[in-house]
């Protein structure tokens, strides 16, 4: 399953090199991860009620294209591998031109929401992953 965010590069996001500051990606991929997670139908408050929540440990992002205010830029949400507690997204940012911003790797790990330790992936959640 896959999951298009598209959103607008504001003033507030530029930097004194006049493009996207580099944080604020990383910002773009967490709202379009929530965006896929709503989708498919797995809010928060649905893992909460499974006894679980997700986290991200890793995360390897690429910067290939500068943005700039303004740019309409669509983030690309997608499952990539699957694992026993963990799992991988892939991520990409294109802007208006079709051009690839940046692409990231985000891996998550699957946390018992009482005991802080990792637990199996639920398999509504594995599901996406075939």
């Amino acid at each position: 399953m896959e999951d298009v965010l598209e959103i607008v590069v504001r003033s507030t996001e530029i930097d004194v090199n006049g493009h996207v500051n580099n944080a604020k990606y990383l910002e773009y991929l967490e709202w379009g991860r929530e965006g896929w997670y709503e989708k498919a139908d797995l809010p928060y408050d649905k893992f909460l009620n499974m006894g679980i929540q997700t986290v991200t440990v890793n995360i390897n992002i690429n910067y290939r294209k500068e943005c700039r205010q303004n740019d309409q830029l669509s983030i690309i949400t997608r499952p990539e591998k699957v694992g026993r507690n963990s799992y991988v997204l892939l991520q990409e940012i294109f802007n208006q031109h079709g051009v690839k911003c940046a692409d990231a790797l985000i891996t998550c790990v699957a946390m018992d929401a009482e005991t802080r330790k990792s637990r199996e992936v639920p398999d509504e959640l594995r599901a996406l992953f075939n």
